[in-house]
């Protein structure tokens, strides 16, 4: 009885999430069902479970966060997956924006520069059954280039300036949406590719993210 009560209050809150999101202008309904179907409890630590389904950044490991979902949702939407695309992650953290990143692409090649949190993500995919995602243990600066280029690519932690060398490993008619700015507000912006070798570049609105940092973390 209490576990129906727990599922039913769970479900109440995914909804009031969705509709909140839905208020919010992240209306692609692909985006909205991959959000829902990803608990997201699973990807928040023990201390935060109670508020998994808020709209709200979450502390994770290693200084890092799990992103609010508004955001979650704005840069998925931005991006405009395919079904057949190609998506480059850089900052897995927890593999939230992963998971959700899995359900409305082909494959998902995802980079993370700390390496308890790429172990701790690949076995969250791994209880979620998602056989699309690729990890890399690395500098998420760098890109992937052995696997480029890439459809889409979404970066989860803020650039100082334009990511040259990301957009290099993008498709002409790719996608890229990363937060840039030296500051704790960065702009999140939306570079989309005119097939020629320029981008068109939209500032989307302000974010809060943690810093794109050079080379990989070494963890005691």
């Amino acid at each position: 009885m209490a576990a129906a009560k727990d599922k039913g209050a769970a479900q109440t809150q995914v909804a009031k999430l969705i509709m909140a999101l839905r208020s919010q202008g992240v209306t692609d309904p692909g985006v909205l069902n991959a959000i829902e179907k990803t608990p997201r409890d699973l990807f928040t630590p023990d201390l935060f479970k109670e508020r998994s389904w808020e709209d709200s950044a979450l502390p994770i490991a290693c200084g890092q966060t799990i992103s609010q979902p508004y955001i979650v949702g704005l840069m998925t939407q931005a991006l405009t997956i395919e079904p057949r695309s190609r998506v480059l992650e850089i900052g897995t953290g927890s593999g939230y924006q992963t998971a959700i990143l899995s359900k409305v692409s082909r494959l998902v090649y995802t980079v993370e520069r700390y390496r308890t949190l790429m172990k701790e993500a690949e076995a969250r995919f791994a209880i979620l059954g998602l056989t699309n995602v690729i990890t890399k243990f690395g500098d998420g600066g760098e890109g992937w280039a052995e696997q480029a280029p890439f459809d889409r690519i979404m970066v989860t932690a803020a650039a100082q300036d334009e990511p040259v060398k990301l957009l290099t490993q993008l498709k002409p008619n790719g996608v890229l949406v990363a937060p840039v700015g030296k500051g704790p507000v960065q702009s999140l912006r939306r570079y989309a590719g005119d097939g020629k070798g320029g981008f068109k570049v939209e500032a989307l609105c302000d974010v809060r993210f943690v810093p794109l940092l050079d080379g990989v973390a070494r963890e005691l």
